[in-house]
């Protein structure tokens, strides 16, 4: 289930790693939360799993290896970009086309911006 449509939310398709044969593309809802001290950024997966995070953590990643945490945000060639988690019951990875996280940070600064200048 995805969040409700408020603040900057965008949808997009990421792709599970796993050790098998094959791994599978699912839709992922990424969402913008200005809250508190750090802005967040949360990706929503189908069956209600949530993932939150610091947005500079998602910014740093995308130049070069950064970990904050349970996360882990790097460069994966010229145009992937992988998110890993690691809880107590083992290691998520997700692969993303680093252009959807890149259009999903220029919202975020959009956002940003336009509600300073109100």
């Amino acid at each position: 289930m995805y969040p409700a449509e408020e603040g900057v939310v965008v949808r997009t398709k990421a792709l599970i790693v796993t050790d098998g044969p094959l791994s599978r593309p699912v839709p992922v809802a990424m969402r913008y939360r200005p809250a508190g001290p750090e802005p967040v950024v949360q990706l929503c997966f189908p069956g209600g799993t949530e993932w939150s995070f610091p947005r500079t953590l998602l910014e740093t990643g995308l130049r070069a290896p950064a970990r904050d945490g349970d996360f882990g945000v790097w460069p994966c060639g010229r145009v992937q970009t992988i998110v890993e988690f690691h809880a107590p019951e083992g290691v998520a990875v997700v692969q993303f086309d680093s252009s959807a996280l890149l259009r999903f940070l220029r919202r975020t600064y959009a956002a940003t911006t336009s509600t300073v200048t109100r």
